[in-house]
């Protein structure tokens, strides 16, 4: 058996022994996938939420956001997004990998259309602020994510089970109107959303790196889980994390309009 701790079986002016080279080849290869992977996803998440802003800002500026405010039209934008995710989330096997970014960009328009409206109630400037701090926390939490050596999994059940509370809690205060409860949600909504911005990041790496390996083993099997498809839907993952938490921090530091 091969001693690498013996210097004189290394060749002078080489730091990797011979048969360690293959290794360290196969792992730079793997690592710049990984980083190209999830860079693709980040471009198309942040592409999306650029798409929505400025949807929602001339919405706003051309006084539709009135419109979709109030009456039949409210329901419409607002129900539309969460059709589409719906269908993304469980039509992923069936839609090309064309159609679910066609969906995925018709997704952010609308979003854009129904964010319109915090423009009614908000001032332009605590929303910029609010979106930054976002933005900010975002970054920290899925760089968190990327590289902890922590296993997040164990989080993810009870985070989903977190917005399921948070939307009941949603439903039933709409009609006790208390200011309290709202306060509670908002606050546990940005907690949860946080974990979210980690878990999901996690899980997405774990998703691409799972699915190389089985390439190397069941080719066949990996070729079920195309990367463009991949990459579409880990963008609706962390674009859902970041709106979501933005929405419950805008409760926070929103300026209310006089």
């Amino acid at each position: 058996m091969a001693n690498w701790n013996d210097n004189r079986t290394r060749p002078e002016g080489l730091g990797v022994a011979p048969s360690q080279m293959g290794d360290v080849t196969g792992r730079t290869s793997f690592d710049a996938g990984l980083r190209k992977h999830m860079l693709s996803i980040y471009n198309y998440m942040a592409s999306g939420i650029m798409l929505t802003g400025i949807v929602a800002l001339l919405t706003a500026q051309s006084g539709l956001a009135i419109t979709f405010a109030q009456g039949p039209m409210m329901w419409l934008v607002a129900l539309s997004p969460l059709a589409i995710v719906f269908a993304m989330s469980f039509g992923r096997n069936k839609f090309s990998t064309a159609t679910l970014q066609g969906m995925f960009w018709g997704f952010a328009v609308l979003m854009g259309l129904s964010l319109s409206t915090i423009f009614l109630v908000y001032t332009g400037g605590s929303i910029a602020a609010t979106f930054f701090a976002t933005a900010g926390a975002f970054a920290g939490l899925s760089l968190f994510g990327y590289t902890t050596q922590k296993d997040l999994s164990g989080m993810g059940s009870f985070l989903i089970m977190g917005v399921i509370g948070l939307i009941i809690a949603t439903v039933i205060n709409m009609f006790l109107g208390s200011s309290t409860l709202e306060l509670a949600i908002s606050f546990l909504g940005v907690l949860i959303f946080a974990g979210l911005t980690a878990y999901d990041t996690q899980r997405l790496k774990t998703e691409y790196l799972t699915i190389q390996q089985m390439k190397m083993t069941n080719p066949s099997a990996a070729a079920a889980y195309p990367l463009g498809k991949m990459v579409v839907m880990g963008a609706l993952s962390l674009y859902l994390d970041f709106i979501n938490m933005f929405l419950f921090l805008l409760r926070f530091m929103g300026s209310a309009r006089e």
